[in-house]
């Protein structure tokens, strides 16, 4: 028998409340389930299992707070027996379907979804969906209690067996709590700055032929594919950690841990203030095409609460884009266990020398802080050497 445990979903998260169940004892899961969502003070987090087998016993209600590691519920591994009989469901882990998101605009790369889309799809879980197919009831006239407005597999039955709660649920906060979220975030750096033996390095880049080829390139596009330009930050970023794997990974008990997947946490601000940074999964292994739409849909979910417990857990390097904000240059603060941080500024023109002669260009600055416990400066030169040269040669990302 495994436990569920209350996740930390980063290292300045203490505790959590339960949302929603999004399983029952009885029902089968496998590693990569959402069962359950958590809302923290980044907001409600859908949360994964990791473990196979059959839901025991919950032990926590929807509407408690508890702190990180309580144990939530149990799972009954594939050769165990469940000490009490339970009705084995039939229904499909739920897993929130996102509203495709509208048309990113420059100054907005994604805005907030709405909760129905304007073909009249209702925002629902898969489960719900089947469900409410099989007992004929429109999606459209449930009341969705999930995040976001969702509705669930749990409303779509309450509708059907005619025992929907007069009262209301336990009242549990929606969004995220900024005044929480920055106590969390200013402790975190903090613990940061006492532990880490930063360094710091920074490289100014001319932006030219980057912005050329994004510029052809896009207007060969539909709008709704063109590309963002953090898109190409994004992915040079991911292929220069191939060179230089040691800024790729976390700080453990005394030790490095480097990994494989490149999972790269990017820095979201969050409307009314406040700041995530969920990863974006396999930045290497993908083109620039699935970066953007999953940069799209990451930033959608993020700002309308509605991230993976894997996405808060697993960045193995972070990227902080103030190019937006008119702020030049960025020397990050590095985020535990991480061992690096990567800025970006706002491109800017600049006198720049070019065979000889003084002309403007788009200047950026980027900056490296990294662990001096994992890596040196001149590792770390060799990073952000490497960064600039993939960003020049834009069509071969």
């Amino acid at each position: 028998m495994a436990d569920f445990t209350m996740p930390s979903l980063g290292a300045d998260m203490e505790e959590g409340t339960l949302v929603e169940w999004m399983v029952k004892p009885g029902d089968q899961v496998k590693s990569g389930d959402v069962v359950a969502v958590i809302e923290t003070t980044k907001g409600a987090i859908e949360t994964e299992i990791f473990e196979n087998g059959k839901v025991g016993e919950l032990l926590v209600e929807v509407g408690e707070t508890v702190p990180v590691g309580t144990v939530l519920a149990r799972i009954i591994g594939s050769d165990e027996k469940a000490g009490a009989e339970t009705k084995t469901s039939e229904a499909e882990p739920e897993a929130l379907e996102p509203v495709t998101p509208p048309e990113p605009q420059a100054s907005e790369p994604a805005p907030k979804p709405a909760i129905a889309a304007a073909s009249g799809v209702v925002r629902a879980s898969p489960a719900a969906r089947k469900r409410s197919m099989e007992l004929g009831l429109a999606l459209a006239d449930i009341e969705g209690t999930g995040p976001g407005g969702a509705v669930t597999l749990s409303d779509v039955d309450a509708v059907s067996e005619g025992k929907k709660a007069l009262e209301p649920r336990p009242s549990v906060k929606r969004g995220f709590d900024p005044e929480s979220m920055r106590k969390g975030i200013a402790a975190a750096m903090a613990r940061s700055k006492k532990e880490i033996p930063h360094y710091y390095l920074s490289t100014r880049i001319d932006m030219t032929r980057p912005q050329q080829w994004l510029a052809e390139e896009n207007a060969r596009r539909k709008i709704a594919d063109r590309l963002l330009p953090l898109v190409l930050p994004l992915k040079a970023m991911a292929l220069a950690l191939r060179k230089v794997p040691e800024l790729n990974g976390f700080y453990r008990d005394g030790a490095i841990q480097q990994v494989e997947q490149i999972h790269i946490g990017v820095a979201i601000a969050l409307r009314g203030g406040g700041l995530v940074a969920p990863a974006l999964h396999d930045v290497d292994r993908k083109t620039l095409d699935e970066v953007m739409q999953d940069l799209n849909d990451l930033i959608t979910r993020a700002r309308s609460g509605m991230l993976r417990s894997s996405e808060m857990t697993d960045p193995s390097i972070t990227l902080t884009n103030m190019g937006d904000t008119g702020v030049e240059g960025i020397f990050g603060i590095i985020y535990p266990p991480q061992v690096a941080i990567v800025g970006l500024g706002k491109v800017v023109e600049r006198p720049w020398v070019v065979d000889g002669r003084v002309e403007p260009r788009p200047v950026m600055l980027a900056s490296l802080s990294a662990d001096h416990r994992v890596s040196d400066g001149h590792r770390g030169a060799i990073f952000l050497n490497t960064f600039e040269s993939l960003l020049q040669t834009p069509e071969a990302l």
